[in-house]
């Protein structure tokens, strides 16, 4: 773990100034076999400090690669200076922020850093059962992979830190023959989530259910048809949810987003939903159990807590730094984070999701005469209006109260805040996703989720 080469500068930090002091190691792991071949073998370590100081509304910044008790004064010195800089050529007469009271919050752990031959090896096994219990496919890829961020943060005013937050995932893509000879791929992540690669995949074996199921999947979608274009009633399984509550909701209601002219601003404390929607971006826990990837303090000290964001279908309230808390009367819930410790934090998603409802699935479905249940996509992508698109690479067709043939890919798009008001049932059951990553001038690893949905959507045709 991270020397704590930062508690003991506190005594250098200027009086009147707000300062973060960040040391920080990412690390990356990766393995890829495509068809039984290593494609991919990386192993990537990314360690540094910075500093920042925050005066007359301005903010010094300052990093370096290297980590020692000199490199620590200097970007403090330098964070100090370029924050004097600008406090006299573009300082807005502002004083420090509104002040947090003092505290520190440790989660880090050692962390299993397994070689790169774990890997290898794992996706071998996982390779050779796909080869040999379906040779019928044209192609089939394992990835293992896991990253980690360990974080040692020590702030003039706040809650200081030490947090490491590692992931880890397997997936598998598969690519069958299609009905008119071109090849239909689906890929699926196999479990995996909060911790080590050795911590969650100790047996192939244990996968092999789940790999079964991909593969169903692909035969069925070899079968498949597309949807009839236009706008539908449908059920957004659980990613697709949580894709929206990202996508398509989150990111209007960042409050760096809101001052830039996001949909958000001017519908603060108006309806955006039917009464059944109800989204928050959780801090560390959820439902009584830990979220995928839990935060408990963030980069600029303040003491994560859950933002409440659209309550019983009413836009109630902004995800926020320090500055924008201050700017909007709010409270900092801790969603300032950076990537690496050469960036400076930014307002960012941590465990994004709708809250779940009392519906059951199957009473969602028996209650569509002609509509879809859209379950897996590729990918997501909104703007600032609210106005999003997302692939899907996986559903059924609904007929008369039930499921019907599989489907090909499409696309279903719409305003985020026009489709939540047309949700008129929510299902009881979650599904987290935490994979991926969030790609906001800076990449970062955060969860979403969901339930199911059921609402009118536009899809896409042939």
């Amino acid at each position: 773990m991270i020397q704590d080469r930062l508690s003991d500068k506190k005594a250098l930090f200027a009086a009147r100034a707000n300062t973060e002091l960040r040391a920080q190691r990412n690390t990356r792991r990766v393995a890829v076999l495509l068809n039984g071949n290593l494609v991919n073998n990386v192993r990537t370590e990314q360690f540094g400090v910075s500093a920042r100081v925050y005066e007359n509304g301005v903010y010094g910044f300052s990093s370096t690669a290297e980590y020692t008790d000199e490199t620590v004064k200097a970007v403090l010195k330098a964070a100090s200076e370029n924050a004097a800089f600008l406090s006299a050529h573009a300082g807005r007469g502002k004083g420090p922020h509104p002040h947090l009271m003092p505290g520190r919050i440790v989660t880090a752990t050692d962390l299993s850093d397994p070689e790169q031959r774990a890997y290898i090896e794992f996706i071998q096994a996982i390779d050779r059962y796909v080869a040999a219990k379906y040779p019928d496919l044209i192609s089939h890829t394992a990835v293992a992979m896991s990253d980690s961020m360990e974080k040692l943060l020590v702030v003039s005013d706040g809650t200081d830190g030490h947090s490491i937050l590692p992931r880890s995932y397997l997936y598998v893509t598969m690519s069958a023959a299609g009905q008119d000879g071109k090849p239909i791929e689906l890929h699926r992540v196999i479990g995996g989530g909060y911790g080590a690669f050795t911590q969650n995949y100790d047996n192939p074996e244990a996968c092999y259910a789940e790999i079964d199921e991909l593969y169903e999947r692909v035969r069925r979608k070899t079968e498949g048809v597309y949807p009839e274009a236009g706008n539908k009633t449908v059920i957004l399984g659980g990613t697709l949810s949580g894709m929206l509550a990202h996508e398509a909701v989150g990111h209007t209601v960042e409050a760096d987003l809101v001052i830039g002219g996001s949909v958000a601003g001017p519908n603060l404390h108006k309806r955006v939903g039917s009464d059944l929607v109800n989204l928050v971006d959780f801090a560390h826990t959820a439902f009584g159990k830990p979220t995928p990837l839990p935060i408990y303090v963030d980069d600029e000290g303040v003491a994560a807590t859950d933002a409440e964001l659209i309550k019983n279908g009413i836009l109630v309230g902004y995800m926020n730094n320090r500055e924008s808390a201050e700017r909007f009367g709010m409270t900092p819930n801790g969603n300032a984070r950076a990537f690496l410790f050469s960036d400076e934090p930014l307002i960012r998603m941590r465990n994004t999701a709708v809250l779940p409802g009392t519906s059951k699935l199957s009473d969602m479905i028996a209650s569509i005469d002609d509509g879809y249940y859209l379950l897996d996509t590729n990918n997501g992508q909104a703007d600032t209006t609210g106005e999003f698109m997302f692939g899907v690479t996986f559903g059924y067709e609904i007929k008369k109260g039930k499921l019907g043939r599989a489907l090909l890919d499409t696309t279903i798009s719409g305003v985020a805040f026009d489709m939540l008001k047309t949700v008129d049932m929510v299902s009881d059951e979650m599904v987290w996703a935490s994979s991926g990553m969030c790609g906001k001038k800076q990449p970062m690893p955060v969860g979403m989720g969901g339930p199911a949905l059921k609402c009118r959507v536009n899809i896409g045709g042939r």
